[in-house]
């Protein structure tokens, strides 16, 4: 089940707050009612951004080992003409 609750609570209940991302689940935190940031767990926070890190090191090592380099034009261009074939 999703956690939402007020940005107030991980002062003033933060022992409950660190329960349930500690049980895996992130912690929704809103101000005057709307959204303003999610808490989780260093674990889940790296199971996130694992695969975005190793991909920017493979794009590191694939660049230092190819010369060539692609503008915004070529890239989306190619994009778009794949879209609309």
């Amino acid at each position: 089940m999703i956690a939402i609750r007020p940005i107030s609570d991980l002062r003033n209940k933060f022992t409950d707050i660190e329960k349930v991302v500690n049980g895996g689940e992130p912690v929704f935190l809103t101000k005057n009612g709307y959204g303003s940031m999610v808490v989780m767990s260093i674990d889940a926070y790296s199971r996130l951004t694992q695969n975005v890190e190793q991909a920017l090191d493979e794009a590191d090592e694939y660049a230092e080992a190819n010369a060539t380099r692609l503008n915004h034009e070529d890239v989306f261009g190619r994009l778009r003409r794949q879209i609309n074939e």
